[in-house]
């Protein structure tokens, strides 16, 4: 069964900095894309930043320049190292993937709850 292990969520004072770390877990595909978003209280989930098929880096305009997206589709991993965060990055992050096995498939990590504040 193929599935997404998410971990190092948690809690940080603004300015801090937390890095969370996804893997597909299984075997039988390959990973196509891996990326991140996040959904704070009330709000959409929205992409917060993402690894192509091929390599290109995606972010939000709101994590520009703070955060960094780092994939091994080869490892099957995917990091989000966040710089410089602030109360408004308070969100339940989503690793998501686009695995392929007999055809291409979606997949959600559980959540990891990002806390920023004073």
């Amino acid at each position: 069964q193929v599935q997404l292990v998410e971990s190092g969520g948690g809690f940080v004072q603004p300015g801090g900095s937390l890095r969370l770390s996804c893997e597909v877990s299984g075997s039988g595909f390959t990973v196509y894309a891996m990326g991140w978003y996040r959904q704070a209280p009330g709000k959409q989930r929205e992409l917060v930043a993402d690894s192509t098929h091929s390599g290109a880096l995606n972010y939000a305009d709101s994590v520009k320049g703070r955060f960094t997206i780092s994939s091994h589709k080869y490892n099957k991993t995917v990091y989000l190292q966040m710089n410089s965060l602030k109360p408004e990055d308070t969100a339940v992050y989503y690793c998501n993937a686009i695995v392929e096995d007999s055809g291409y498939r979606e997949l959600w990590g559980q959540g990891t709850l990002v806390t920023v504040s004073s």
